[in-house]
This record gives structure tokens, C-alpha cells and sequence, in this order.
């Protein structure tokens, strides 16, 4: 267990897209281990995160488009065929995390697993989202959700977006039309009520912790960052020895 390293075992990283997720994971892979280790719970870690699985999607359906066969996955609009694919990609990141951890037992002992995603009620929120993840992942798990409205992620969206590199994991966006229909509404508020420490899904209490982020922190990487980083991050891992 993640327990005996001082660190976490898999921690979850959800938001709203452009909300600093990526750039916090940017911060935690560029400064020293062992202060990682000691101030933020994280040992040498590795990402999961389902952007790049889908924008391989978009990438093959428009290569497909271009030989003059059917797109499997998205629409020429760009939105997906049918609203299972959004689970399709939280069951792939299980899939992704098996996979890492089944050659080496105690995998954890050493290692931090980050699994990062985004969800809009329009395609069944952070709610769908969780009943897709197994039991036992959410049972080493601590999530870790930055708070921001809708308006900051949507700024953020049109600052971030850099038209010549869409496939790259700081510098993507989405239209604004887009954005709207798919990401305007979340129910984080709704799933997170019942308990202000602790999610609840098939039956396992999931600790989480907020990190606010409407004043945007995140994009200068500086002293706030690591402050209010180190501080959330300290109140999860209590969350998370507590439910151990």
C-alpha cells in the first residue's frame, strides 16, 4: 500500500477541461522527488489520461473519412457516435492501470499512479464516470478536484488552445460551441454533497480534497502553486490514512 511510502496509490485528478490539470501534473513532475515525496504524497509517477485515447479517435475517423470509409467513433462534427464511449474511455483507463501494475506486485511501494479526465453532465458526468471504475482501484484511490466555474474554464480553454499542436496535452482546446455542450454543466456539486471528505461509489468511501483554482494558480507555476498545492494535498492524504 501507497500507506507505507508516505504516498498515495492512485491519485484521481478531475476538473472541468483547461482548469489546471495538466499544468499541475507539469509542477509535480519537474521538482525534486524527494520533496515530492515528502510535501505532496506523490512518489515517482506515472499519468493516465484519456484525452490522448481520444484524440486517436478523431485522428483515425478523419483518416478513415479520407480513405472513404465510415468513421467509427466520432461524427464529422466532432462529437462521439454514442454516449457509451464516454465510459469506453474511463473502462480503458482501468485497462491502462492493470496493465502497469500486474508485472510487478508491489508496484506501489514505489510508484504513484495519476489518473486525470474530464466529464459534462451532457455525456453522464463525474457520477457515470466513477461507476466505471472497478471497486478495488477506488479502493487505493484519493481524488484530488479543482474547483473552478464555468466561465474561468472556458477562458482558459481559448488561452490554452494553440491550433498547430491540438493533440498536445497543454495546449489543447475545444470550439466554444463545443465547450458549451459538452462541459458547461458538471455535477461535482451534486456528487460531492453527501460527504464534505469522502465520495461514495460501489459502496467504497473515495477521499477527496479541493483545490480551488478560480484566481489561477496553476498557470504561473510559482510559489501559490506549490503553497496551496502542498496544503490540499496534505488534507487528502489525512482523508486517505483515515479511510486506510
Amino acid at each position: 500500500m501507497g500507506t507505507k511510502e508516505n504516498t498515495f496509490d492512485i491519485l484521481i485528478l478531475i476538473a472541468r477541461p483547461a482548469a489546471g490539470k495538466s499544468e499541475i501534473i507539469n509542477f509535480l513532475k519537474n521538482i525534486d522527488g524527494e520533496t515530492r515525496k515528502k510535501e505532496f504524497h506523490i512518489s515517482p509517477f506515472e499519468e493516465i489520461d484519456d484525452f490522448p485515447m481520444l484524440w486517436t479517435w478523431f485522428e483515425e475517423d478523419s483518416i478513415l473519412e479520407e480513405m472513404g470509409k465510415p468513421r467509427i467513433h466520432t461524427t464529422p462534427e466532432g462529437y462521439f457516435k454514442e454516449r457509451y464511449l464516454w465510459d469506453l474511455l474511463i473502462r480503458r483507463i482501468c485497462l491502462e492501470y492493470r496493465k502497469k501494475v500486474r508485472e510487478e506486485a508491489d508496484y506501489h511501494q514505489a510508484h504513484t499512479i495519476v489518473i486525470e479526465f474530464s466529464r459534462g453532465t451532457e455525456h453522464g458526468g463525474f457520477r457515470q464516470a466513477f461507476q466505471q471504475i472497478d471497486p478495488d482501484i477506488l479502493e487505493t484511490s484519493a481524488v484530488l478536484y479543482l474547483d473552478v466555474s464555468w466561465e474561468e474554464s472556458l477562458r482558459k480553454n481559448r488561452k490554452r488552445f494553440n491550433p498547430d499542436r491540438p493533440d498536445s496535452i497543454l495546449e489543447h482546446g475545444l470550439p466554444g460551441d463545443k465547450m458549451e455542450k459538452l462541459y458547461r454543466y458538471s455535477d461535482w456539486e451534486q456528487i460531492s454533497s453527501g460527504d464534505p471528505e469522502y465520495l461514495d461509489f460501489h459502496g467504497v468511501k473515495i477521499p477527496y480534497a479541493v483545490f480551488p483554482n478560480e484566481d489561477d494558480v496553476t498557470s504561473s507555476a510559482g510559489s501559490a502553486l506549490n503553497n496551496r498545492l502542498k496544503e490540499t494535498l496534505a488534507l487528502l492524504w489525512e482523508r486517505y490514512c483515515r479511510r486506510q
